[in-house]
């Protein structure tokens, strides 16, 4: 069954059983005075970087195979995630850390750092870091990235320098919301120099669409350094954004330590009954590849075509300029059924928009083509 099929299918179901629900994207509406529903059509969404994809074959059998385990506590299914992912990434499993998600794993980290803690970060980066900081009293320093739109560096050494007690420096590597990467030989001689005052959280989210070869994983470190803090996700190459699901790879009294700001049951029995059937799945990982690949090369010669610079993407989704104002355009294409993402400042004359499957590429660029007709763009 296909994926939208299948999903209409369920919300027909929930309908059907007299059920209500909060359903993104408004699928499912009341008609007004009745209890009747109606399918509402569904946009196209490139606004969350998620995998178009949906679940592999094997997650989704794997899934639906143990819903009746779904009663049951994650405890047993937990370790054979942990082993499964020590083995992938050659390291011990006290080295591995779950969460709920990745965006679990940075709040822990920070919470970790205490409250006397700096926290440096890019501007514009993912706003997970400084936003959990800032709600706990933690002060944020926020280094704007270079003309070429990598990691500053050298200005965030120096604020890591004149800064008081403990520092968490965070870089998301490739970056979001530029997609672009900052050189890792430029990253690994800050960390082999820098004291152990400074915690460098490097966020790999995006790390299996990085091709770049002056890219590579700053996992080399979690051996000897017991400051380095490698986090990944199963959101994006493994398409469990809704499952929540993500992974710290560290030294293990780093592991240990992060650990204990940990929910307790934080990963679910059925996202990691997926995660162990995706870990085993490299062919539904090419074909994400492959997919992200096509459809990148249909936007970007939509933008070339229209003269909008793009950034240099290693990810899922292409930073790129608009002319006019970024609410209006967003608003204009969710009018016309397509999501984009939201605001970035200081980015306002740039949008960012995900990659999507091929068709649904083409359909943004047929919309983006009439945008430029209107003169909107």
């Amino acid at each position: 069954m296909e994926r939208r099929t299948f999903l209409r299918a369920g919300l027909g179901g929930v309908a059907a059983a007299g059920l209500t629900a909060p359903l993104a994207s408004g699928l499912l509406l009341a008609d007004r005075g009745s209890t009747r529903w109606r399918i509402a059509a569904e946009p196209i969404r490139l606004s969350s970087n998620e995998n178009p994809l949906g679940l592999s074959d094997a997650a989704r059998e794997a899934v639906i195979a143990s819903l009746g385990e779904a009663n049951r506590y994650p405890g047993p299914y937990r370790q054979a995630v942990i082993d499964a992912l020590a083995a992938k990434h050659e390291v011990r499993p006290e080295q591995i850390v779950l969460g709920a998600g990745s965006t679990e794993i940075l709040q822990m980290a920070v919470q970790a750092r205490g409250p006397n803690a700096t926290v440096i970060v890019a501007d514009p980066t993912f706003e997970d870091v400084p936003r959990y900081a800032e709600r706990i009293g933690i002060r944020v320093e926020k280094v704007p990235l270079r003309a070429d739109y990598s990691h500053d560096l050298e200005r965030m050494r120096e604020v890591a320098a004149r800064s008081s007690g403990p520092v968490l420096v965070y870089i998301c590597n490739p970056n979001n919301p530029t997609g672009t990467v900052t050189p890792s030989s430029e990253i690994d001689a800050w960390i082999e120099e820098a004291p152990e005052s400074i915690q460098f959280v490097v966020d790999e989210a995006y790390y299996e669409y990085a091709a770049d070869p002056r890219y590579r994983s700053a996992q080399r470190w979690v051996y000897t350094k017991p400051n380095v803090l490698v986090v990944r996700t199963f959101s994006k190459i493994y398409a469990m954004a809704g499952m929540r699901l993500g992974y710290a790879v560290a030294h293990s009294g780093t592991a240990e330590h992060l650990a204990r700001w940990a929910a307790a049951n934080n990963a679910n029995t059925l996202a990691l009954i997926a995660a162990r059937a995706s870990l085993g799945d490299r062919e539904f990982e090419r074909k994400s590849l492959e997919v992200n690949r096509r459809g990148r090369e249909i936007l970007t010669k939509c933008l070339d075509e229209l003269g909008l610079e793009h950034l240099p993407s290693h990810t899922n989704f292409v930073m790129h300029r608009i002319n006019g104002d970024l609410p209006t355009y967003n608003r204009r294409m969710e009018e016309h059924g397509i999501l984009v993402g939201r605001p970035f400042p200081p980015m306002v004359t740039h949008s960012r928009v995900s990659i999507g499957l091929p068709e649904e590429m083409e359909r943004f660029a047929e919309t983006l083509r009439m945008f430029r007709k209107r003169g909107w763009v």
